[in-house]
């Protein structure tokens, strides 16, 4: 059954000659991602056709100074600890895990900021090119207190390796683009967002003119090698850090613009 196109709201899709182009699409908010797109993104994913019209996608962030800057903030302002905390990420799992497994090639056109869930959807696709301002990373130890699932660290560690994983969050700080394609995180990188989405386009058209069960058989067979591990145990730790004062004090302070008073409780 055909996926149909998406031409307003919070999440745009459409196919243009075998490509679909997905656009994250709050600009006035650096993108930040709703629940709703989330699971938009999710199901397109889920539900890619099997009759050849669509080959490849290509993922972007609208306006050009953010791929998408994490989860929106303020959808938290509701949580009531640790199970809460522990609802979100296991709901976060299975919308993440769909869009690993979508069974067409994907392409990260990455802009200025992509962090938090931005930076998760990134990590699913299977390239990432990238604009010379990127700032890639999760600021959770600035921003917000809370932590990522051990599912969401190992998909990291994967891509760029547990030293730099560990750096990156003990340290809240955004990776460059420089540095992302030193380590192969990005594999190539453009002046600017109108260079980086026209580039994203001409290789996902490249993409589609290949043999499509070869590029499907390899992408799920290299998914099934990332996650061939057990799964951590994470429970406990997860309810830890969304269940504490400093998870509700991280997100007070970021409503209310002004810096955490982090107490370690």
């Amino acid at each position: 059954m055909p996926i149909a196109p998406i031409m307003s709201g919070e999440l745009l899709f459409t196919i243009d000659n075998g490509v679909g182009h997905v656009v994250l699409n709050r600009p006035q908010a650096r993108n930040a991602l709703t629940f709703e797109m989330y699971d938009t993104l999710a199901e397109i994913c889920a539900n890619v056709p099997t009759d050849g019209s669509l080959r490849a996608i290509v993922v972007s962030g609208a306006g050009g100074k953010a791929f998408a800057a994490g989860t929106d903030i303020s959808l938290f302002r509701d949580f009531n600890g640790a199970e809460s905390g522990l609802d979100y990420e296991r709901r976060m799992s299975i919308r993440v895990g769909k869009i690993e497994a979508c069974a067409v090639p994907m392409i990260a056109a990455i802009s200025g900021a992509c962090t938090g869930g931005g930076a998760a959807i990134a990590g699913c696709c299977d390239i990432r090119i990238a604009s010379r301002d990127m700032k890639f990373g999760f600021p959770i130890a600035r921003t917000l207190g809370n932590c990522l699932s051990s599912g969401s660290l190992a998909k990291m560690v994967s891509l760029v390796g547990p030293a730099r994983v560990t750096e990156m969050i003990f340290t809240a700080r955004l990776m460059e683009a420089e540095e992302a394609k030193s380590i192969g995180l990005v594999s190539e990188i453009h002046a600017d967002y109108e260079a980086v989405l026209t580039r994203a386009k001409a290789m996902a058209q490249e993409i589609a003119t290949l043999a499509p069960i070869t590029l499907r058989v390899t992408k799920e067979m290299l998914r099934r090698m990332r996650t061939a591990a057990p799964k951590t145990p994470d429970d406990d730790l997860v309810a830890q850090a969304y269940g504490s004062q400093d998870f509700r004090e991280g997100l007070t302070a970021f409503l209310d613009k002004r810096k955490p008073n982090w107490t370690g409780k």
